[in-house]
């Protein structure tokens, strides 16, 4: 009887410690996502503290690193403590896993570590290094569903080397040639496997519903689907402005311009009183062009020079190798603004400024008329 006892003493201390576990990594995923960068350290650092065996912590907390980077994507300053705590999270999922090959946690971790190394690399365009990390993780994530088959949140890798694997080759040709030394992708089995993570998923469902929206909206040309995924996560995460801004942009592609416009304003507010984020040159810029081109269009002229001017001054600010088409536009529409208001020099001004940048769209054609219609 004692014996009993002591077991089920045991089992009920051993789920005790796994509801904690898992309400505070789940409690700081949430914080990371809201950006509440401060409390997300302080949860993980004190996970880290009472298991320190387990990889979760450490791995979520190089995932604040992560967000900070996406949230000023400009801004490499961050890369390199990134890379460093995504190797802390490898060299103790080796340690776990030498002791137990069999260890689900480490390969999950180690496997997505590995994952965000090539994210991270993709993004600063280091193609053959991404690919690199593609193909390494693949095999590690692969290996923990066949000892978990339940783990729904393996499904995120799979689902995004699936899509991937499909799509990048046909938008960036350059990189084909490589992918004859990885497995094939399937497009709609990656959606599928995207969709059941997004869905079912306990770690991993808001980032399986991040790709799911920026999937929909720039490789499968649906903002209708990209939608269902954004406002899910700017329900959940509303101090999130990568998420705050997708939203806006996916109304503005739909041509849903009122609910962008109070979007984007709402941005604005929110910089205004200092959020994270919130301020940072990329959402300042993309906030303005919109709050302008809408007040453009509604004919509000002097209000859109206000906004469109700050647009086509943080994009000098911003933009390095050539000109974005954030600010060859505010150009445009400062100057047709500026000749819809009889300033006929002002807007001759702006014109000849459109030609020296690079053409976009049909700034140039639009621009040498203008010149012409103007001078005569």
């Amino acid at each position: 009887m004692k014996y009993l006892i002591l077991l089920i003493f045991l089992l009920n201390n051993l789920f005790a410690q796994t509801n904690d576990f898992e309400s505070r990594v789940e409690s700081g995923i949430k914080q990371i996502y809201n950006i509440k960068f401060a409390e997300a350290e302080k949860t993980f650092r004190s996970l880290i503290a009472d298991y320190p065996d387990h990889p979760a912590g450490r791995f979520f907390l190089a995932m604040i690193d992560w967000w900070k980077i996406l949230l000023d994507v400009e801004n490499e300053s961050h890369d390199e403590i990134f890379f460093q705590k995504l190797e802390d999270v490898i060299f103790q999922c080796d340690k776990i896993l030498e002791k137990d090959p069999q260890n689900v946690d480490a390969l999950f971790f180690k496997g997505g570590s590995i994952g965000f190394r090539g994210r991270l690399r993709a993004l600063r365009e280091s193609w053959l290094k991404a690919a690199d990390d593609g193909r390494e993780a693949l095999p590690i994530v692969e290996r923990a569903s066949r000892l978990d088959p339940d783990n729904l949140d393996v499904q995120l890798g799979f689902g995004i080397y699936n899509y991937y694997a499909a799509v990048i080759p046909e938008e960036y040709p350059l990189i084909k040639p490589l992918m004859i030394f990885f497995p094939s992708g399937n497009k709609e089995e990656g959606l599928r496997q995207l969709r059941n993570t997004a869905f079912n998923g306990k770690y991993a469902k808001y980032e399986a519903r991040y790709f799911l929206m920026t999937i929909y909206y720039r490789y499968e040309s649906n903002p209708w689907q990209a939608e269902e995924f954004a406002k899910m996560l700017v329900e959940d995460f509303p101090d999130n402005p990568t998420f705050q801004r997708w939203l806006g942009r996916i109304y503005v592609r739909q041509g849903k311009l009122q609910l962008a416009d109070s979007l984007f304003k709402d941005v604005l507010r929110k910089a205004d009183e200092n959020f994270y984020g919130y301020n940072f040159p990329v959402a300042l810029r993309e906030a303005n062009y919109y709050v302008g081109y809408n007040y453009k269009l509604n004919n509000e002229l002097d209000s859109a020079k206000i906004y469109l001017t700050r647009c086509a001054e943080i994009s000098q600010q911003i933009d390095k190798e050539e000109e974005s088409g954030f600010l060859i536009n505010s150009v445009l529409y400062l100057a047709q603004i500026s000749e819809a208001k009889n300033l006929f020099e002002e807007a001759i001004s702006y014109y000849e400024r459109l030609l020296k940048m690079r053409d976009w769209g049909n700034s140039h054609t639009l621009a040498k008329n203008s010149l012409k219609r103007l001078k005569g």
